[in-house]
């Protein structure tokens, strides 16, 4: 065995060991719950029946995953874009300036813990409609992830940096673009990557509650036909696509070679 196949196998095996728990740990669980819970091999067999078609349409309530999966990226795209177009700038402001902070910190402090799904119903009541009040729920998750670690970013920009912009008689606009970004980048994105985590996880949960299309709506439309099958199906989707996201993200951070969002 050469070493680049060891390393490669050495790399492989704990995954793979943690899969096979899985499965073994699902395998017990139908087992022992008289297949109320269908074991893996059920459920693999139900996913390919699945996936032979995802993209169906027979109605508006009918249609197949990968629609719903489509319309809930697309509402956490648009949801994830304005919390990004309002928060990172919201966070470069209050982290620059000490009395913005001090002044916003105890809203921050209040409405951050509050669950994304408490601002649901405000957002049906302002809009009036199911999927303009998905998008806010993801919008107010989104935006604390973002405000507060762009901000922590700012201020921990080195006091050296700010005194030779000063000596320079930089602009506000030089400094935020020539000193502040290249040095919150890091910081910015954790909490972008964060945010996304959070839009994606509150979607199914968001569209659960609204209906229409979408993988939540999906979830609690197989568990209305008791089809456990394809609840099982859906989480894996579910995870699938939040690990993507992840991945997409870590490389886009890694792009910028910063060994703090690396990590």
């Amino acid at each position: 065995m050469t070493m680049k196949t060891s390393a490669y196998f050495s790399s492989a095996l704990p995954p793979l060991c943690g899969l096979g728990l899985l499965v073994l740990l699902w395998s017990i669980v139908a087992s022992t719950t008289a297949q109320s819970i269908p074991g893996p091999l059920e459920t693999w067999r139900q996913a390919v029946e699945v996936f032979s078609d995802p993209f169906y349409r027979n109605g508006p309530n009918d249609q197949g995953v990968g629609w719903n999966v489509l319309a809930s990226l697309q509402r956490v795209a648009v949801g994830f874009g304005l919390a990004a177009l309002v928060g990172i700038p919201a966070g470069f402001i209050i982290g620059r300036f000490e009395f913005l902070s001090r002044m916003f910190n105890p809203l921050i402090s209040l409405l951050r813990p509050v669950s994304p799904l408490a601002w649901l119903p405000i957002g049906l009541l302002v809009f009036k409609g199911a999927n303009p009040a998905a998008i806010w729920t993801i919008f107010i998750c989104s935006i604390w992830p973002m405000i507060i670690n762009t901000a922590v970013g700012v201020q921990r920009v080195p006091q050296d940096y700010m005194n030779v912009a000063r000596v320079l008689n930089l602009s506000e606009w030089k400094i935020a673009t020539t000193v502040l970004f290249p040095a919150v980048l890091p910081y910015m994105l954790t909490g972008v990557r964060l945010a996304v985590g959070t839009a994606w996880l509150v979607i199914v949960a968001a569209e659960m509650l609204t209906g229409g299309v979408g993988i939540g709506f999906w979830v609690w439309d197989e568990w209305n036909n008791l089809n456990v099958k394809n609840i099982i199906v859906a989480i894996f989707v579910i995870g699938i696509v939040g690990l993507l996201l992840e991945l997409l993200l870590i490389k886009l951070a890694t792009a910028f070679t910063f060994e703090e969002v690396r990590s």
